[in-house]
């Protein structure tokens, strides 16, 4: 399936795209639990932190998997009201410390949504 490079070349694009996670080969791949979390339509999945990003920013069902977001949008450096990506969660940068760390707010954080100073080290940013 070629799905991961006309994701890319949307978004080198400027264009947001949103396709879904193909539930039958995540099952014979022994990912059905991530299969499950992406398409889960029972009210908020375990993992929340992709959920929780998309009633602040919109999107389909697949963008419930944080890792999704990292082709979501366009492309860009932190800065505030970037979303910001790591491989297992997802925020939204909302400010910036006196000592120049970057202030997050993201849900499934510790089981709540914060906004706290984080580390942005190794993530990916989408506006």
């Amino acid at each position: 399936m070629f799905v991961r490079p006309l994701i890319v070349a949307a978004g080198l694009l400027g264009i947001a795209v949103s396709l879904p996670l193909d539930v039958a080969q995540a099952s014979r791949s022994g990912h059905a639990s991530l299969a499950r979390q992406a398409h889960g339509s029972q009210g908020r999945p375990a993992r929340w932190c992709g959920w929780w990003m998309r009633t602040q920013k919109g999107g389909g069902p697949e963008l419930n998997l944080a890792s999704n977001w990292k082709y979501w949008g366009r492309p860009t450096g932190p800065r505030v009201g970037a979303v910001v990506v790591w491989s297992h969660h997802v925020g939204e940068i909302t400010g910036r410390t006196a000592d120049g760390q970057w202030i997050v707010r993201s849900g499934n954080d510790g089981g709540q949504v914060r906004e706290r100073p984080r580390s942005v080290a190794g993530a990916v940013f989408r506006i």
